[in-house]
């Protein structure tokens, strides 16, 4: 996400340098980065719901459609993804779009 964010830091001081706010082009960086998170959940849960069988071999003291272990596991990494978009879009954010205007 920080790779991401870096390289298309000329498009965001552009954006900002247009009349962009920092919120809107906050919200849009997190956003960038919480779509194939929130992709990947949804597929893992469909894939763990469906192997459910295979799965019940491999847990120890938790049933195979436990909620809380679905629930934990999934906020956990929407948390991690938002504090990766989070981050890199704060840092970016920082630099004056004049810079953004003048570079090659």
């Amino acid at each position: 996400m920080a790779f991401s964010v870096s390289s298309r830091w000329r498009e965001i001081g552009l954006r900002v340098a247009l009349g962009a706010t920092r919120r809107d082009v906050l919200r849009m960086i997190v956003l960038d980065g919480l779509r194939p998170v929130l992709a990947g959940l949804g597929a893992d849960v469909l894939l763990a719901l469906g192997l459910s069988q295979m799965l019940s071999t491999l847990l120890f003291q938790t049933s195979v459609t436990d909620p809380v272990a679905f629930v934990g596991v999934g906020a956990f990494l929407l948390v991690v993804a938002l504090i990766a978009g989070y981050l890199p879009a704060r840092a970016v954010l920082r630099v004056d779009p004049t810079q953004a205007l003048h570079a090659d």
